[in-house]
């Protein structure tokens, strides 16, 4: 029995008790159930008696008395005990509690997703890096968490695009492209610029292409002709280096959207004539102002310059109303630590419009940094002091990286320990979560080397002992956590979950063998605890999937 079908048994009995006149309530359409932190407590707890006592107008113990009464006959349900002010604490018998681990089998990469998130398109932004240098760590934390986050949406069950904002408007771009021709000029870069042995590099690269192609040398072209040149092709080379890096870190987008786009098709302009009919911008000190004050912002933000010029919140209106026109009910947007600023605007944005606001979502990530030895880690020498996401990767591995990055909550800083993230040890989080994968496959490789098959048996009551109830209340969890992440937005919730099955699991192994020793005959005890074996690798390389991370047979 799955802590979903408990749920449903749970509400059932609700709707029985309520039909036959024993209660006056209101029935939930998902009643929560939950593992107790103290196991003396059972094997599920719910609180839905307390939950619903004060409208059904009786005492929570009452409530829970006759709901507990309906409960114990439902097949399956050793006990239901009502604790305290009308928890209701609930034990399985352990063929009911057992067959979990044939369900999850059988739903193989299908298990754990759900329906939670059904029917809503969302638009997840993320990393969106100028293309004006690499990624550094704080993008490549977005990268991580992003692309999880997207996966883990997915198994809820939304339509989900992972869409890149490509800034390649504005004046830093105009800076990137003097930084790449003083560099081809053998100068320093502006004072302004960008610095960096990968402005050099990208300049030489620009020059010979250029000369490869046939086209005039742009040394020799007029100053705004030559910048033009390099604005172009450096900005090409320097994108294509970024999607290059975040391809090799697991990471590709379904849409690059150029800012430019909005400037050029006339959009920015359209949305602010749009705002100005509707009186949500009004002329104030020579320049155009969006009401936002009124739909929560601290102050009201220029939209048009007094020099006539767009601001840069122009491009955010018009880039807000062109995802919705694309169908998307949901805007996520995953934003470094200094852009704080953002979350209340962009909802006035969508409020501007007549949006509910809570179509705009915005998460705000944290700072990361690199510890080794206990001291902070400067390795970049060709992005200067930044930590690039190569870096990352080339010390540990993307499947380190990703995994160590994704499994803190986005909005807490975090130090990333180099030295702890290449050792082949428990003390290492995704070291240990993947062993744990590993060494299910190698439990498997061996029952079936020694004719333990699945297929030959199954007999969930034998799962009886107290590591193997901890490892399938683990399993049965896996679902709730996965919905839960998607709903909070939370995808390191996944990661935590592994770790506690991982550990879940080993102490089973400690205790229980799968295998047949010696002389000993293969009988349905081992081929069910197979199945619990196949169970765990299941749920342990679906939770790996969600976080991008491998999950490998040997190691």
């Amino acid at each position: 029995m799955t802590p979903a079908e408990l749920s449903a048994a749970v509400r059932a009995c609700l709707t029985d008790a309520v039909d036959a006149g024993e209660l006056a309530v209101a029935v939930p359409d998902e009643v929560r159930i939950e593992r107790p932190r103290n196991r003396e407590h059972g094997d599920w707890a719910t609180n839905v008696a307390l939950q619903l006592a004060k409208g059904a107008g009786v005492p929570p113990r009452r409530l829970a008395d006759a709901l507990a009464a309906r409960l114990s006959a439902v097949p399956g349900v050793k006990s239901v005990d009502v604790a305290g002010p009308g928890f209701l604490n609930i034990v399985l018998d352990a063929a009911a509690a057992g067959e979990l681990a044939r369900t999850v089998v059988e739903a193989g990469p299908a298990y754990g997703r759900g329906e939670a998130a059904a029917g809503r398109s969302v638009n997840l932004e993320f990393v969106s890096a100028n293309p004006t240098g690499p990624i550094h760590l704080g993008g490549t934390r977005w990268a991580a968490v992003g692309d999880s986050l997207a996966r883990v949406l997915e198994a809820c069950g939304a339509r989900v695009a992972r869409e890149y904002y490509f800034n390649d408007h504005g004046a830093q771009i105009d800076r990137f492209a003097r930084s790449l021709l003083a560099r081809a000029r053998g100068q320093e870069a502006p004072e302004d610029g960008y610095g960096g042995a990968y402005v050099e590099e990208i300049a030489a690269r620009v020059l010979a292409d250029v000369r490869a192609a046939g086209e005039a040398d742009p040394l020799s072209l007029p100053e705004d002709e030559a910048l033009e040149v390099f604005r172009a092709r450096g900005v090409a080379l320097m994108f294509d280096q970024i999607k290059a890096d975040l391809h090799a870190f697991g990471v590709d987008f379904d849409v690059y959207f150029h800012e430019d786009s909005l400037h050029a098709s006339g959009a920015v302009e359209r949305v602010v004539e749009e705002l100005k009919a509707s009186g949500r911008l009004y002329a104030a000190e020579g320049a155009w102002w969006l009401r936002s004050t009124e739909f929560g912002d601290d102050k009201d933000r220029v939209v048009i310059k007094s020099d006539g010029s767009p601001a840069y919140i122009a491009g955010d209106l018009a880039y807000l109303r062109d995802k919705r026109a694309r169908g998307f009910d949901l805007c996520v947007y995953l934003l470094g630590a200094d852009h704080h600023g953002y979350v209340a605007r962009l909802k006035a944005a969508a409020a501007a419009f007549g949006d509910d606001p809570a179509v705009v979502e915005v998460l705000i990530g944290q700072m990361v940094n690199l510890v080794r030895g206990g001291a902070p880690v400067r390795m970049s020498k060709r992005a200067g002091t930044v930590v690039r996401m190569e870096d990352l990767v080339d010390a540990v591995g993307a499947d380190a990286a990703r995994y160590e990055l994704t499994r803190y909550s986005a909005d807490s800083a975090i130090d990333v320990d180099l030295d702890l993230l290449v050792k082949r040890t428990n003390d290492n989080p995704v070291f240990y979560v993947q062993y744990a994968h590993a060494r299910t496959a190698g439990v498997g490789r061996t029952a079936r080397d020694l004719g333990v098959r699945t297929e030959d048996g199954f007999d969930p009551s034998v799962l009886d002992h107290p590591t193997e109830t901890a490892l399938l209340a683990a399993l049965g969890e896996f679902p709730r956590v996965v919905a839960q992440a998607g709903e909070l937005r939370e995808p390191h919730r996944v990661a935590r979950h592994l770790e506690a099955l991982a550990g879940s699991y080993h102490k089973w192994y400690d205790e229980r063998r799968v295998s047949p020793q010696g002389e000993e005959p293969v009988t349905d005890v081992h081929r069910t605890r197979l199945w619990l074996n196949e169970a765990t690798r299941t749920v342990l390389a679906n939770g790996l999937a969600l976080l991008g991370v491998s999950a490998p047979d040997r190691m």
